[in-house]
């Protein structure tokens, strides 16, 4: 009879097998999506804490500009504010189309994108590369024709 059992037995193991790769295979992709998703995140503080501090001396110098031009540094700094208000209120009415729309396309190409069906190793040009797979040299290793005889 342990003969007849022994094909269930080998599928309940082959079946806990999967399941075990599967869940290497989620945590995997999980830590992949996670990675990318902070290193867009990180990045993007980084362009932003440039930007604001460009802008932070743009406004500055702006401010003295004006200031000199219509006699009142206050008044420069009134328009100046006026401007920045105008372009946070602007901001504020389309923050769905700039910034919801576009992390939501980011983050779905992110963590649903199928390309990387296969081999997750990849060389540097972005090609998959099958570990197991021998690779073929691209020049001959002599110079010398072989002889025929």
């Amino acid at each position: 009879m342990s003969e007849f059992t022994r094909p269930v037995q080998n599928l309940s193991q082959d079946t806990w097998d999967y399941v075990d790769l599967k869940v290497d295979d989620l945590k995997l992709r999980t830590t992949k999506g996670l990675s990318i998703a902070l290193n867009q995140v990180l990045s993007l503080m980084v362009v932003v804490m440039t930007a604001s501090i460009f802008l932070l001396a743009l406004a500055v110098g702006l401010i003295m500009l004006l200031g000199k031009l219509i006699g009142s540094y206050a008044g420069g700094a009134f328009i100046i504010a006026a401007i920045f208000a105008v372009a946070a209120f602007i901001l504020y009415k389309k923050k769905d189309t700039l910034f919801l729309n576009t992390f939501i396309k980011i983050f779905v190409k992110i963590f649903f994108d199928d390309d990387d069906e296969g081999s997750p190793i990849k060389d540097v040009e972005g090609k998959k590369v099958d570990p197991g797979a021998a690779s073929e040299p691209s020049a001959p290793l002599c110079d010398t024709p072989p002889s025929s005889k």
